[in-house]
């Protein structure tokens, strides 16, 4: 017959195993996330290939934010940092010209390449804002200020970064319609939100059928038609 193991022998058997369990913990491989070439303490692990990283530490150490509401999380990124932002502030001195030469500048429609970028900049914030919206309304998702803020903080301060790289009457022409974009955007979220506040039911179609959403889809594409052709192009569906 075998008797009971003794406290002793148990004992035993448990020093054994924690210098077993001690090796497999310090075996393995610790990962370290490098963001443009600064190596971080944001949390990284691999399984079966893939990695994987925690989303607050990564918004903390890119300064960004996260957001979240029920089950629909916002990470939002900065577009700039302050090394690279006064680029458009900075401007090359023209070589001196004929008042002709200088007349037909001033009336090219074109945009500057520092305002154009910045102009894309805040459409696609403002595209990533419209469709967080958009999603959260068509599959019921509780709307919070705490969902959307990042993204109007984001376009805030990507329309800013547009004003101060405007230089040309093509770029303040179209930076009134991106302006006007924001603004209705702005307007748009605040009444679904005020919608939510008061417990009012919302569709899940109800932002489809909303004229002041389709008004800002319209501008959205004339914008983005503007980008392209890298001109001004005024469109009443943006005033």
């Amino acid at each position: 017959m075998i008797g009971k193991p003794s406290v002793a022998s148990c004992l035993l058997a448990l020093l054994l195993t924690i210098p077993a369990v001690l090796f497999s913990q310090s075996s393995t491989p610790k990962h370290t996330l490098i963001i443009n070439g600064r190596s971080t303490d944001v949390p990284l692990i691999q399984v079966n290939g893939h990695a994987y990283v925690g989303l607050e530490a990564l918004a903390e150490a890119l300064k960004g934010s996260l957001g979240f509401s029920g089950k629909m999380f916002a990470l939002n990124m900065p577009v700039c940092s302050a090394n690279n932002a006064p680029a458009a502030t900075v401007s090359t001195p023209l070589p001196a010209s004929s008042p002709a030469s200088d007349q037909g500048a001033s009336s090219s429609p074109e945009f500057s390449k520092a305002f154009l970028n910045a102009g894309i900049e805040q459409m696609s914030t403002l595209r990533e804002w419209h469709t967080a919206l958009e999603t959260a309304i068509q599959n019921g998702i509780p709307l919070s200020s705490g969902l959307l803020a990042p993204y109007r903080a984001q376009a805030t301060t990507n329309l800013r970064i547009a004003s101060v790289a405007a230089s040309t009457p093509s770029d303040h022409s179209a930076y009134q319609l991106l302006s006007n974009e924001f603004q209705n955007m702005a307007k748009l979220s605040d009444k679904y939100l005020k919608l939510r506040a008061s417990l009012t039911y919302i569709a899940p179609d109800a932002i489809q059928n909303d004229d002041l959403n389709k008004r800002i889809i319209a501008c959205g594409r004339a914008l983005g038609t503007m980008a392209a052709a890298g001109q001004f192009s005024d469109n009443g569906s943006c005033h």
